[in-house]
């Protein structure tokens, strides 16, 4: 694991959870703008909390946000942040207009006016192999910046085996790949609450990626993304 990685979290909002004021809170601008993080209260909270990192958008590609849409937002709201900033999140969709092509097209709207620092991906699929060729395949795309991975697992019905397999194989990818500074597994939760809190997430990826157990303690994944095991 890159050293002190774990110690990075965010939740897709920009308000800080208990308990968490060790640890190094990114904060995520996930909409243009919403009530659990208005985007009216972006600038005051990123300095209240004293971020030194910025996420913004999740998942606009498949969101109906287009490129232009999102680069005139982040030109306006995210720019005058002076913090480092990753754009919006982005699929591992093939889809036209999606994913990777999504993110080349918000840069091309931005025309060397959005200032970043990262490309945010997400990744489910049904292999190792196919989750290595797509990280590779945005660093070819996106050279000159740091790739960031802030959803990966492997989709349903992926076995806690198989994914325990899976993150051990991404995550000695990731730690060796030096174009990669930062990376989240999904997700953070137990199976109960995934089940009760994102039942359409769990259904996709299924129970297998959690990092933690129903009693709280770290699963077998947990252990393995913690460098405990």
């Amino acid at each position: 694991m890159k050293p002190t990685s774990y110690y990075r979290i965010y939740n897709w909002e920009t308000w800080r959870p208990a308990k968490t004021n060790n640890l190094n809170w990114i904060g995520m601008q996930r909409c243009l703008d919403c009530d659990s993080s208005p985007i009216a209260q972006l600038k005051a909270r990123a300095a209240q909390q004293g971020w030194n990192t910025v996420f913004t958008l999740n998942k606009p590609d498949i969101n109906n946000i287009s490129p232009e849409t999102a680069a005139s937002w982040y030109i306006q709201y995210i720019n005058p942040l002076a913090i480092k900033k990753a754009i919006p999140s982005v699929t591992s969709s093939n889809l036209t207009g999606q994913g990777l092509q999504w993110a080349s097209r918000f840069i091309t709207a931005c025309a060397d006016r959005c200032y970043f620092d990262y490309i945010n991906v997400h990744w489910y699929g049904g292999s190792f192999k196919e989750f290595k060729a797509f990280v590779e395949q945005a660093h070819a795309k996106f050279p000159k910046y740091g790739i960031i991975i802030t959803e990966f697992a492997l989709q349903a019905p992926a076995s806690r085996e198989q994914q325990v397999t899976f993150l051990t194989q991404a995550m000695a990818f990731l730690d060796a790949a030096t174009y990669v500074p930062y990376y989240s597994a999904f997700v953070a939760t137990s199976p109960a609450l995934f089940s009760a809190n994102d039942p359409a997430g769990a259904a996709y990826v299924g129970l297998g990626s959690t990092l933690f157990n129903n009693d709280g303690s770290l699963s077998h994944s947990g252990l393995v993304y913690t460098g405990a095991v």
